[in-house]
């Protein structure tokens, strides 16, 4: 069995090392790739946009299987022109992938099928939205940009000035390109974000681990957005009856709407959710498993993921059984180069990848890095590494993680010191305010969450009924 895994960040580096696991020993090949995808299979040098040349790379490799990591290639269509070709496919069409493409997009389809999220509106002239900015009496506000931004297009502003300068940057400066030529603002969500990934072949849903991201890059939530600075699952404060809602109300009615709007969608179902006193609600969805979130997932799942992945090209999911779960917490930590979210340096060579790995539980996952002309590992993206350990208990997992750090250097490192060390007061459930506080994300018993059985639980499966037909968009939204 030969796969090819596309990409070339630390989720592809973590797709790599766990289908490189698998019983049915398949060769690798990974597009373009990194340091770390090259110890376990052969790199390509065919860009991750490069579309025809992927489905050529495809077709002259004969691989049985593609898989998609960044979002970009979906957005562009590169699932339905490889499915085209009859070359089997991990991803959604450039239909699904919308719902991570554009902003815009992804809120129509959750007002259309009342799924929850921040109410908000969007605007195509800049002049516009700052005059609806100026007249909020709610701070603070959030600014997005409608298209694709690496995680950086996203500002949450505090007044009217501030939130009038993102949109200036945005739509006048153009400093996100294309992405910002059109903006949504939204109203700010309190409380504890989580990620939920769900795989999915559009008729069943397979619910994986939680996991909580860390989007800003600085210690205490400070400075601005990024694409993740480090992570940890699984989220203890999330009750049972908190993740039976996401279930109920989120990820089967996002399946249901999808197939009602004739949308096939075989790939990863990303949620980012804001666990609120009126319960959990969107504030993102992405076509893609998410990156530093898939290296914990993929540290924690114990089964074998390459039956997962053929079985959703395939559209047939539903053969497929839960996976099994370490009980073993994970933190990952992200090691970024110096001005990461901005303008970075590349280039400085890597030293302590080995002493790092000899640390008890961890795993060096590469992202941003390349071989130089002398062979060196050297920085070459804003997010270079992600450090992983799993232990006993979070806090051995946070500090086998922190002594792999500190044996990494490189000029310009950079990284947050705080990943994993919050502890959020517990998570309720608005509906049923006995819910168990601080009750593990396990495994539970079967139940219907519309009107066919599902199997869910700490990573499971929700077979949905017949999708509902489109409701009206809510009110001032």
């Amino acid at each position: 069995m030969k796969i090819l895994v596309v990409g070339s960040g630390g989720r592809e580096h973590a797709l790599c090392w766990k289908i490189a696991q698998s019983p049915l020993q398949p060769e690798l090949l990974c597009a373009p790739g990194n340091v770390g995808t090259a110890e376990l299979g052969r790199n390509v040098a065919v860009a991750a946009n490069d579309v025809p040349g992927l489905v050529k790379l495809a077709l002259a490799e004969k691989v049985d299987l593609v898989v998609i990591g960044p979002e970009e290639p979906l957005v562009l269509g590169l699932a339905d022109q490889l499915r085209a070709a009859g070359v089997l496919a991990f991803g959604p069409g450039a239909k699904g992938a919308r719902i991570e493409g554009s902003k815009a997009y992804s809120k129509e389809l959750l007002e259309r099928h009342r799924i929850p999220c921040a109410a908000d509106r969007r605007f195509d002239r800049s002049g516009t939205a700052k005059s609806y900015l100026e007249s909020c009496t709610q701070w603070p506000q959030v600014v997005k940009a409608d298209g694709l931004a690496a995680g950086k297009g996203v500002f949450i502003c505090a007044d009217a000035r501030a939130a009038c300068q993102a949109v200036d940057d945005l739509m006048e400066k153009k400093s996100l390109g294309s992405a910002g030529h059109r903006v949504v603002i939204e109203e700010f969500l309190g409380g504890e974000e989580a990620s939920v990934l769900a795989i999915t072949d559009g008729e069943t849903i397979l619910i994986l681990e939680p996991v909580q991201d860390h989007k800003r890059v600085g210690d205490g939530d400070t400075g601005p957005n990024t694409g993740g600075m480090g992570i940890f699952s699984p989220i203890a404060n999330l009750t049972r009856r908190l993740q039976r809602q996401i279930e109920q109300r989120v990820l089967v009615p996002t399946v249901h709407a999808l197939k009602r709007e004739e949308i096939e969608y075989r790939g990863t179902l990303f949620t980012g959710l804001m666990m609120t006193e009126a319960g959990p609600r969107v504030l993102e969805f992405n076509a893609r498993f998410g990156d530093p979130e898939t290296e914990a997932l993929m540290r924690r799942m114990k089964s074998d993921l390459v039956p997962i992945l053929v079985a959703t090209a395939k559209g047939e999911l539903a053969s497929i059984e839960p996976p099994e779960w370490d009980e073993q917490p994970c933190v990952g930590v992200v090691l970024a180069a110096e001005g990461y979210p901005g303008t970075i340096r590349k280039g400085d060579a890597i030293r302590g990848l080995e002493d790092a790995a000899k640390v008890e539980g961890v795993v060096v996952f590469h992202a941003g890095t390349a071989r130089s002309l002398r062979g060196d590992v050297v920085t070459a993206g804003g997010r270079v590494l992600c450090v992983t350990a799993v232990g006993k208990d979070m806090e051995e997992a946070r500090a086998r993680a922190y002594e792999a750090c500190d044996k990494i250097q490189y000029d310009g490192k950079l990284h947050r010191k705080d990943i994993g060390v919050k502890k959020p007061a517990p998570l309720r459930s608005h509906e049923h305010p006995e819910a168990e506080e601080g009750d593990a994300y396990v495994r539970r018993r079967p139940r219907p969450p519309f009107d066919r059985p599902s199997r869910a639980g700490g990573g499971g499966f929700a077979r949905g009924g017949p999708p509902r037909g489109p409701r009206g968009p809510r009110p001032n939204a």
